[in-house]
């Protein structure tokens, strides 16, 4: 038997300042693992996640767990157990490692053990001011932040976007170790990491979901590849 999703977004249209950005967005997360949404720049892929949060003006359903959450305000949904991730980490600045992540804990059993050792340097760094960390670092915060609570998934958004190999690993190998515990929908274009972590993979398009799959299949897929993403799904070295 199936495992039902723990996720499900259907038809699914999200809107900025009146200019559509998602147009009819279908489809579900497994309760395990790491499933990728990819498409190419301005496809509608951070708009989706923004627009399942309720960051952004949206219409149509979303599912978690059974439950319907999209007439939820983002705060009520994050608190039924959705971490997000943000693109371009979001971190406060001018508040210290440890004030970015006590700000994030949503109940009385925060894992922060579990953290510490996903990110120990984190923990050398807990009376440093977040904005004068390296960008590797500030996406360390965001990650972490997240991670601290008992999430029933994790929505996060281009973890790797601009971040060095060294980091870009890092960061990958703290979202594998997260994905044995939580699932996670990934926005992410560094092909390598996708075919490094994720099982399956959502494709978007012009606001539309164009095609799902095994995201190896695609990726190993070269002509669907480059219809799909404009580029070849190959691993560089």
């Amino acid at each position: 038997m199936t495992a039902a999703p723990v996720l499900t977004v259907e038809h699914l249209s999200a809107s900025i300042a009146g200019q559509q950005v998602v147009e009819d967005v279908t489809f579900s997360v497994p309760p395990v693992g790491i499933t990728a949404v990819l498409g190419r720049n301005g496809a509608g892929k951070t708009s989706t996640i923004r627009g399942i949060l309720g960051l952004i003006h949206r219409r149509g359903a979303v599912t978690l767990a059974g439950e319907r959450i999209d007439g939820l305000p983002t705060h009520r949904i994050v608190k039924r157990g959705v971490g997000y991730v943000p693109e371009d980490r979001e971190v406060f600045a001018k508040l210290t490692v440890a004030e970015n992540l006590a700000l994030a804990e949503r109940d009385g059993s925060p894992r922060r053990e579990f953290v510490a050792e996903l990110f120990p340097d984190l923990v050398k760094r807990r009376a440093q001011m977040a904005g004068t960390l390296s960008g590797g670092q500030q996406q360390m915060v965001s990650v972490a932040r997240a991670l601290l609570n008992d999430n029933r998934i994790l929505l996060v958004d281009e973890p790797t976007k601009g971040l060095a190999p060294k980091i870009v690993a890092e960061v990958a190998d703290a979202l594998q170790e997260a994905s044995k515990t939580v699932p996670i929908l990934l926005v992410e274009q560094n092909l390598d990491v996708v075919r490094r972590l994720a099982a399956g993979a959502i494709v978007i398009s012009s606001g539309r979901v164009v095609h799902t799959g095994d995201a190896r299949e695609i990726l190993d897929d070269t002509a669907l590849t480059t219809r799909l993403l404009g580029v070849s799904g190959e691993v560089h070295a």
